[in-house]
């Protein structure tokens, strides 16, 4: 077993949504850690608990039952989410969005953009910094919102189906930038997504089916 510091850890955490016949129960009694410097992708269907899995691991959602645990030097900041489609924010352009979150924790606007400019270039994206988000491409926006993370420096980023609406060449792209961010910050990775291919760059593997995470997938198992 690795002895890298557990940063999240779920025991049987579970998730409803609703009460009584109406409820839907979205992941089971999901055991995982994650620990610093992992690369784990979470591979399964649209509707199988994927989604909903990552958001415990935010703390976007808490548990309904079960625990979900942050180690107690985790910050609020220490986590990054990539979301699936647009999350970048339309009137301010390609290096402003980069920066906004350290912006927003009180960062020097200088160097903030200096932070957001060195991020952009790590995802091949500097030559977008002046555009408005209108004016670039779904892939490009993505390498964009890695770099967002990137310049925030957190020590987990959890990328929710970041290629799924991106052609082969574009997602893979971004799939880089994910792994070249992660890298430079030394950050854990967790990513969801429903294509075996971008699985199988991440060095651990497990499948979700009707809001269950099932035990490690073998290399070979990945398809």
């Amino acid at each position: 077993m690795s002895s890298a510091e557990v940063l999240v850890s779920c025991r049987d955490a579970a998730l409803t949504f609703g009460r009584g016949p109406q409820a839907v129960v979205a992941v089971h009694g999901a055991d995982l850690e994650i620990r610093a410097g992992d690369r784990l992708a979470v591979i399964g269907p649209s509707g199988s608990g994927k989604s909903s899995l990552l958001h415990l691991l935010a703390g976007l959602e808490h548990p309904t039952s079960g625990t979900v645990t942050r180690a107690a030097a985790l910050g609020p900041y220490d986590i990054g989410l990539v979301f699936q489609g647009d999350s970048l924010i339309p009137a301010l352009n390609v290096v402003e969005n980069t920066a906004l979150p350290l912006v927003l924790t009180d960062r020097p606007e200088g160097e903030a953009r200096l932070c957001a400019l060195a991020a952009l270039a790590l995802v091949d994206a500097a030559d977008l910094a002046d555009r408005l988000p209108e004016e670039i491409s779904g892939g490009q926006a993505q390498r964009v919102a890695a770099a967002r993370v990137l310049a925030q420096a957190p020590r987990l980023i959890l990328a929710d189906e970041p290629t799924g609406r991106l052609d082969h060449v574009t997602g893979t792209r971004v799939l880089d930038a994910l792994l070249t961010a992660a890298d430079h910050i030394g950050a854990a990775l967790v990513v969801t997504t429903h294509d075996p291919a971008v699985a199988a760059r991440l060095t651990v593997r497990r499948s979700m089916r009707d809001g269950r995470l099932l035990a490690p997938l073998a290399p070979e198992e990945v398809s």
